[in-house]
């Protein structure tokens, strides 16, 4: 028998390469922005097309490369950061590996510039596909330009899969973020399509944050700056009164390289202690400065794991650092009287924050069920079902649906005139109603969601939800990522009921909203709306679905909100008027059932 067993041609073995570091045009911007910082540049451009689609250029001021190495930088594992074994547990570069531009070479076409400061020309390389089509030498500045171009020209599989151009620039500017948060002394600027997004000059970090996110931003961080044996931990995180509902905003850097940790996301979010709900999140940028011996970073192609040796130690330390910052800040209740108070808030005495009116012309930031009557065919269309509830005898309280025959309709059950009764909420979160084998609890916020969910996709394909034009239009100034999203999703916003205009830059203007939606703070309705969309977006479901998604998490009522009987009573019509209301967009249930039979077993 033939040996079977034979070596990958070096295009094929840097396209598997490429499989591994290169998975969006976001891989080839992190790893090129990476590489310039590497190069101690202090003035980086990016420049984008189609969200990198079809162009990515990046030129930094850094130190350049020799002819020779702007040809070895194509090669795989060719680098300037180790030498040898030993140097991987002493890193202290973005890069190392040496995968990162023949990885992008073999799936695009790319263009290098370069010029060290004490060469007089500069080395100019067009690849494609891995294949060196020219080198000569080129009049440039010094430093260097990269232009990749066509990603994926030649793996159609992994093209096709690319998202739409909203997704795939937001996640470019996510990278963009980490890279630029953890440098505040280099200049960046982001170009789309022509258009500027970013303009950031070198500064200090409270300044590079404050000109990604916003300046209402600068009056809600609070500095963190604790120094131990084992680590340093600098940054900022941010007032309660600032978190969100949604993520996103939250970074975490090792030695300046942004880092994923659900384990220390969770010690940082366990030094707020009480002071946040359980569905808002803390804004944060935090560097942990630790001797690279103590880490391995080189578990994963991206680079964005790392393992601590003293993982608890570092957590706890973490812990302890965030509790003390907020309570020097009088955040958090000290025994310390001799402290700022300019970072100073009020909280009643359960130690919970307490709620201000934000500026939205004196209205109240608190939910209203959007009403609208169902129509005969539809009530009788859930009475059906609503009639039918019952649960699984394994007593798991899953929704099934048994046979009609299985349950007699209410107005024929003589035996029990009282059946039919009012419903009733516990907890301001839940809706019990009686039914004909015992009765059903409905958590009304998942309810809602379902209802407003299913409205929200028809008004995108069907007839128009009607806007509440407002008396007094709002301005609103988002972030500049956000900024970009809102853009794109215009008009579809307004088949919604939210009619938003842009301003230009990063500011718009509310000119109305749905039924409903008039009394909540127009900037946090337009921040909800954007962030919900931006965390949904890698979820496998249209644009469409994922803005009817985060139209619904939004505009729904949540737990808390006292309802009267009327209300209860029109969102249980309206529930059982969907064609699935078993569970939320979600998949929470929306109700669970109790029979008689079961309330009996338990006495």
């Amino acid at each position: 028998m033939a040996d079977i067993i034979q070596l990958l041609p070096e295009s094929i073995a840097n396209q598997i390469a490429a499989g591994e570091v290169i998975q969006r045009p976001a891989s080839v911007v992190k790893e090129m922005m990476e590489n310039a910082i590497d190069a101690k540049a202090s003035k980086i451009v990016l420049i984008l097309k189609d969200s990198g689609k079809t162009h990515i250029q990046v030129t930094d001021n850094g130190m350049g490369m020799s002819e020779t190495d702007a040809r070895m930088s194509l090669e795989r594992h060719a680098t300037s950061k180790i030498k040898e074994a030993k140097d991987l547990f002493t890193i202290s570069t973005m890069g190392f590996r040496g995968e990162a531009l023949a990885s992008i070479a073999s799936i695009a076409h790319i263009e290098i510039k370069t010029r060290r400061q004490e060469d007089e020309l500069g080395t100019q390389l067009i690849v494609h596909g891995s294949k060196l089509i020219s080198q000569e030498y080129c009049q440039t500045h010094v430093g260097t330009t990269i232009v990749v171009k066509n990603l994926f020209y030649n793996v159609p599989a992994r093209r096709k899969f690319l998202k739409k151009d909203t997704t795939e620039l937001h996640h470019i500017m996510e990278e963009f973020k980490h890279v630029a948060i953890i440098h505040p002394e280099i200049r960046f600027q982001l170009i789309h399509n022509d258009n500027e997004l970013f303009h950031l000059p070198e500064g200090n970090l409270r300044q590079r944050l404050v000109g990604i996110f916003g300046k209402s931003l600068n009056e809600n961080l609070v500095p963190i700056d604790e120094e131990t044996e084992i680590v340093t931990i600098e940054g900022y995180i941010a007032k309660p009164q600032y978190s969100k509902k949604t993520r996103g905003d939250q970074f975490l850097f090792v030695n300046n390289r942004f880092i994923k940790s659900g384990y220390l996301n969770h010690a940082i979010r366990n030094g707020y202690d009480n002071l946040l709900n359980e569905d808002e999140h803390a804004f944060y940028a935090m560097n942990l400065t630790i001797d690279p011996s103590k880490i391995d970073i080189n578990i994963h192609p991206t680079k964005q794991e790392i393992k601590f040796e003293d993982e608890r130690l570092i957590y706890n330390i973490i812990r302890v650092t965030i509790k003390h910052a907020l309570a020097k800040y009088s955040i958090a209740p000290s025994l310390d009287f001799d402290q700022d108070l300019s970072f100073s808030k009020v909280y009643n005495e359960t130690g919970s924050r307490s709620e201000t009116n934000q500026s939205n012309g004196g209205h109240s930031d608190s939910d209203t069920i959007i009403r609208r009557k169902p129509g005969k065919a539809e009530i009788e269309n859930w009475q059906e079902i609503y009639d039918q509830l019952s649960i699984d005898n394994t007593g798991d309280n899953s929704l099934i649906l048994p046979s009609k025959a299985s349950l007699l309709p209410e107005d024929e059950d003589e035996g029990n005139p009282n059946l039919k009764s009012a419903p009733y909420q516990i907890h301001n979160g839940y809706i019990i109603s009686q039914i004909r084998s015992g009765f059903i609890m409905i958590d009304q916020h998942y309810a809602h969601e379902r209802i407003m969910y299913e409205r929200y996709l028809t008004a995108l394909v069907g007839k128009q939800i009607a806007v509440q034009q407002l008396l007094f239009p709002s301005t609103v100034e988002l972030p500049m990522d956000k900024a970009v999203t809102i853009m794109e999703l215009l008009p579809d916003l307004l088949k919604m009921g939210l009619k938003v205009e842009s301003f230009g830059g990063q500011t718009f203007i509310i000119q109305g909203v749905p039924v409903g939606m008039e009394n909540q703070s127009f900037q946090v309705l337009l921040e909800k709306v954007v962030g919900q969309f931006q965390e949904n977006i890698d979820l496998q479901i249209g644009v469409q679905e994922s803005l009817a998604l985060s139209m619904a998490g939004v505009g729904s009522i949540k737990k808390g909100k006292k309802l009267a009987v009327e209300e209860m009573q029109h969102l249980i019509d309206e529930l059982f008027a969907t064609e699935n209301p078993y569970t939320s967009p979600k998949g929470k249930k929306c109700f669970i059932t109790f029979e008689l039979n079961e309330i009996e077993n338990k006495f």
